[in-house]
């Protein structure tokens, strides 16, 4: 047996070389010790590597800093805790022209490494078409005697780096589900993967069903405990312990990335870091026992009790925007007989959950559904991201991005609605969240494209403000020929086609008259809002469905007023 266990410094020094295209796995993980490891061998040596990454969140930054990229490959630039939130590194790099960024969603930069993987000379995706991503060199549109189609390039990164539970001595990998955007990027690269783990094996045999890389296209194996933190690791019965993302780890990367201590930060938790166990010393033991008991299922339950939700506080604009677009989608859930509720990011999500916990006290058997490969998940209270780890567990299936997005999504047999977010959203439903022209780089698609372009219906839960609602989209990040409704905190814009127009057809409830609050609703708009012939009075919301909502989210992370 080639044996390929190696220590993660010679790992990165033997396999990763100047002016690569470096392929970093997200997965259920989000961070992998070896990326931390380049960044520290190649701190400030301009190595000119293209970075290719779904979702950069507040660590991706440091190869912004170290002046480790050229370019970018990615979905997703920006801050992920406590909020989906615009990073300045990124913003200020990507507009001087330091690092050059090309955009794409979540599923198309999926099938892209699939179409390597599979040494295919292009892939079929419905993504992408009627967005500003067209642009992209490696999307065309062809048409032949099947239709218009979209093609997208195969993406060959130069060696991919990502971290899993467990490998075998040989090299053979096993991951554990989710996968968002599974082990293709691995499959996908020239010379192949370097692998961090948990725990090195002597037999996988037991769970090859798992088994997901093969060992002829591992480069080294690194044995390196707690090397996905501070993203956290889901085992399942694989043999390792798993542990919960580091919330308060990431919150302190996003406030150091703004600071002028930055470099300091990177210093003592990058830079001067010896090794993969010095690292887990400067975590210390409280801290890490403290994150594998949040892997347990049922540890929601405590932080609960620490961290109450304040039921007494008045309702602000984001939740009242949050449950009248709870309300909507309840109804076109049982209008139309929907399958499933994809759960967008951010008070969209919360949004999504009370809307299918509605639809389902009324009997209709709709499913949560969400990107990173989650299908019938019930959210545990205390904690409202969509990728909190227990609700792994919680969920009828778990898989990847491809099966969601890319079947369960606009697929054969399945009706799909989509609770969105966005930065801006036009008249016409186009939605952008990724750069204003001539203005602020705000995140990007997500798998905010790969939803818009093919779901059954989308709606939109934003606040109602000028600067929201341009009267067309300067960049279209998801085209708006899905979306039926913008439900704001003002009322609800609604259109009965995708040719039409977004118009006022429901008003919130207030002390003034609804004449006078039909005006502060167009005023509040972007463009010349038309008003329908008849416009309704929303519901004031109920003390119940605020409280479903801040169990959701205690902190007010989402759903603080901003």
């Amino acid at each position: 047996m080639n044996e390929k266990v190696v220590s993660l410094t010679d790992a990165i020094s033997e396999n990763v070389r100047a002016g690569d295209s470096i392929y970093l796995g997200v997965g259920h993980t989000r961070w992998t010790a070896a990326a931390s490891e380049v960044v520290r061998q190649w701190w400030g040596k301009d190595p000119g590597f293209e970075l290719l990454m779904l979702s950069l969140s507040s660590l991706g930054t440091l190869f912004f800093k170290g002046g480790l990229v050229r370019k970018v490959l990615t979905g997703y630039s920006g801050d992920t805790f406590p909020n989906f939130t615009p990073n300045p590194i990124f913003a200020s790099s990507y507009a001087r022209g330091e690092v050059e960024v090309e955009h794409w969603s979540f599923l198309a930069f999926t099938q892209r490494l699939e179409a390597a993987a599979r040494g295919l000379p292009a892939i079929v995706t419905r993504s992408i078409a009627g967005s500003s991503m067209e642009e992209n060199p490696a999307f065309t549109r062809v048409t032949t005697e099947l239709g218009e189609i979209g093609l997208l390039a195969p993406l060959f990164p130069d060696v991919a780096l990502l971290h899993a539970p467990v490998a075998d001595r040989a090299g053979n990998v096993a991951l554990h589900p989710p996968l968002l955007e599974s082990p293709w990027g691995a499959l996908a690269a020239r010379r192949g993967a370097v692998v961090t783990v948990e725990k090195v094996v002597d037999d996988l045999s037991e769970w090859s069903h798992l088994v997901r890389i093969p060992a002829h296209r591992v480069l080294a194996v690194c044995e390196v405990p707690m090397g996905a933190h501070p993203g956290g690791l889901f085992s399942g019965a694989l043999p390792v312990e798993s542990y919960g993302e580091d919330y308060d780890f990431w919150i302190e990367a996003r406030a150091a990335s703004r600071r002028d201590d930055f470099d300091e930060w990177i210093r003592h938790w990058i830079l001067d870091v010896s090794s993969p166990a010095d690292y887990v010393e400067r975590l210390g033991s409280k801290r890490v026992e403290k994150l594998r008991q949040k892997a347990d299922p049922q540890s929601w339950r405590q932080e609960v009790i620490d961290n109450p939700p304040d039921l007494e506080a008045p309702i602000n604009r984001w939740e009242m925007a949050a449950i009248w677009g709870a309300r909507h989608l309840t109804e076109r859930v049982i209008a139309l007989k929907a399958d499933a509720v994809l759960a967008g990011a951010g008070v969209a999500n919360l949004a999504a959950w009370l809307a299918v916990a509605q639809a389902q006290a009324q009997g209709h058997a709709v499913q949560l559904t969400a990107e990173i490969g989650l299908w019938g998940y019930d959210p545990v209270p205390g904690d409202p991201f969509v990728l909190n780890h227990r609700n792994f567990p919680r969920s009828l299936m778990i898989s990847d991005a491809s099966t969601v997005l890319g079947s369960l999504v606009g697929g054969q047999g399945t009706t799909t609605l989509a609770c969105l977010g966005g930065a801006q959203i036009d008249r016409r439903g186009n939605v952008n969240s990724t750069v204003i022209p001539g203005g602020a780089f705000l995140v990007g698609s997500g798998g905010g494209n790969d939803v818009a372009s093919v779901c059954a219906e989308a709606i939109v839960v934003a606040l109602l403000t000028p600067e929201r609602t341009p009267s067309e989209c300067g960049y279209i990040t998801s085209p708006g020929k899905a979306v039926r409704a913008l439900v704001t905190d003002f009322g609800i814009l609604e259109r009965s086609d995708a040719k039409s127009d977004l118009v006022l057809t429901a008003v919130a409830p207030g002390p003034e008259s609804k004449d006078e609050r039909i005006a502060a609703a167009v005023a509040a708009c972007g463009w010349d809002l038309e008003v329908a012939e008849t416009v309704r009075e929303l519901e004031p919301p109920t003390q119940d469905e605020v409280n479903s909502l801040r169990t959701w989210d205690p902190q007010a992370w989402f759903l603080r007023n901003r």
